[in-house]
């Protein structure tokens, strides 16, 4: 009896969860299938592409599954089914084929797309790209605006509709920057830049991070990417020039630290003293320079535990040196009394 239902009850099964896995997404933000730039969009058509090819693909293997299932089934006396048979030249060119089909299908917008995403967006081609040096450092984003002289910390401003050049590498760990609504992602790693255009179309506020796993505080490595109309941005830019903290050095000694940082802006751009793109060993060098060491599980040994405080790094640098001078002389006062005693031992014997 349930041999006989047995078919049934593996499609019904397959559509009830198909049904609940559609229910249970549909209060989810996917933002990804919401662009609000031209990358974002080209983006969001090859996955709706290579969804409606999965789909496709689903629909027909189901539905050989299902008439497999019927005709062959076991209560079924009269079926023509033929266990000796093996070996098929024209269903094993088919079955080879098809794949092969499908994968060029899926080539030719891929390679298009990505020669396309190497340039700024064609509606905006006649602007000339703002560029901006995106920095991932553990756990924060920096962002250069060597043009203009700016330097900020945790977001980065640009104007809607104007082509933005990412300049993207890291000082540190490998970063993935990617700002879902608008396009990516794109690796950044210490040695290297790697170039990304973006586009908003509409101002706002987008959410970007760091997508790659690089230790205990990158749930923490995110970014505001905000859409600002032309004149606010220029506005912008101009009480940045004249208001803000140039960047020194020693501040920018401590963005290096292994830790999460607020939002911070600067009238001056570290580009002035060191390029993470040709140098990779800057970061490394400072956090030998302040103490911190670097552990086996990606997060750093001595780093606080605290965001944003990095005034203690000195403190516990002088703390080990004390700690290591008391190691020495407990050591030298060990060995004194060995020594008294060997010579008690000898003045006895004698």
């Amino acid at each position: 009896m349930f041999n006989k239902f047995k078919p049934y009850l593996i499609v019904l099964i397959s559509l009830v969860s198909l049904f609940f896995i559609i229910i249970f997404s549909s209060g989810s933000e996917m933002i990804i299938l919401d662009p609000k730039g031209p990358v974002g969009a080209l983006q969001k058509d090859l996955i709706m592409l290579s969804i409606y090819y999965m789909l496709g693909i689903m629909v027909v293997v189901l539905s050989f599954f299902t008439v497999i299932l019927l005709k062959y089934r076991s209560s079924k006396k009269d079926s023509d089914y033929k266990p000796e048979m093996h070996g098929s030249t024209k269903l094993e060119i088919i079955w080879t084929l098809i794949p092969v089909l499908i994968v060029i299908a899926l080539s030719i917008p891929n390679t298009k797309a990505l020669y396309e995403l190497r340039e700024a967006p064609k509606a905006t081609a006649h602007k000339d790209p703002i560029v901006i040096h995106a920095t991932a450092a553990d756990w924060k984003w920096i962002f250069s605006y060597p043009e203009e002289g700016i330097e900020t910390v945790n977001y980065v401003n640009v104007p809607e509709d104007h082509p933005i050049l990412f300049k993207v590498t890291a000082a540190d760990s490998m970063a993935s920057f990617w700002v879902p609504q608008l396009g990516g992602q794109i690796y950044g790693m210490p040695g290297m830049v790697n170039d990304l255009y973006l586009q908003a179309d509409e101002k706002g506020t987008y959410d970007g991070r760091n997508s790659n796993f690089t230790g205990e505080g990158m749930t923490h490595q995110k970014f505001d990417f905000v859409a600002l109309e032309e004149e606010k941005y220029e506005k912008w830019v101009k009480d940045s020039q004249e208001n803000e903290p140039k960047l020194t050095e020693e501040t920018y000694e401590k963005l290096m630290l292994p830790d999460t940082v607020d939002k911070m802006t600067f009238s001056s751009t570290h580009l002035a003293f060191v390029d993470h793109g040709k140098n990779s060993e800057y970061a490394m060098a400072i956090r030998e320079k302040y103490g911190v060491e670097a552990s086996s599980h990606g997060a750093d040994k001595d780093a606080e535990s605290s965001h944003g405080n990095h005034g203690d790094h000195g403190d516990m640098e002088d703390h080990d040196n004390h700690e290591d001078h008391d190691g020495m002389k407990d050591h030298e006062d060990h060995d004194e009394e060995e020594h008294k005693d060997q010579e008690n031992n000898e003045g006895h014997e004698h």
